[in-house]
């Protein structure tokens, strides 16, 4: 299993480079999905303003969010037989992210961390649009986490 993963932070926003952190998560996601395929997939960091500007464009939502994933995989035709699967891009707000670690009391890494692994999920085919769902994506984020000692508190 290869991983091309490309890491931006758009504005320079944050004192951390989170690459690393976030390839690991990329890693432990896929062996605990038992998922052997090579994967390329992106990360962008953004402001409040920025990801404003995505999810009213994209998602017809006239407000800033936390995270918002494009997945590539939701059209077929980007899937190509021995290729690399192009997953898609992760869109990560460093302002709610700052903001949400304060509210939720844990660290900013560990929220960052939380962000994309949620992302990641939703580029992966998960989804919490029902009770049942969110609970199967709620629980995969939280055992992806702490198999990697990024827990809450």
């Amino acid at each position: 299993m290869a991983i091309d993963f490309v890491y931006e932070d758009e504005l320079k926003l944050s004192k951390d480079n989170y690459e690393q952190q976030f390839i690991k998560i990329v890693e432990a996601a896929l062996q605990y999905l038992k998922i052997e395929d090579d994967v390329e997939l992106s990360c962008i960091i953004v402001d409040d303003e920025r990801i404003h500007e995505i999810n009213k464009e994209y998602r017809n939502i006239d407000r800033s969010t936390d995270v918002i994933s494009f997945a590539l995989e939701d059209n077929d035709q980007f899937y190509v037989a021995g290729m690399p699967r192009s997953l898609g891009d992760i869109f990560i707000s460093y302002h709610h992210a700052c903001i949400q670690a304060e509210e939720y009391q844990h660290t900013l890494k560990r929220e960052m961390c939380f962000l994309f692994t949620h992302g990641l999920l939703h580029l992966l085919g998960y989804d919490h649009m029902n009770e049942e769902d969110e609970k199967e994506m709620f629980t995969l984020q939280k055992e992806i986490l702490n198999q990697l000692g990024i827990e809450r508190g």
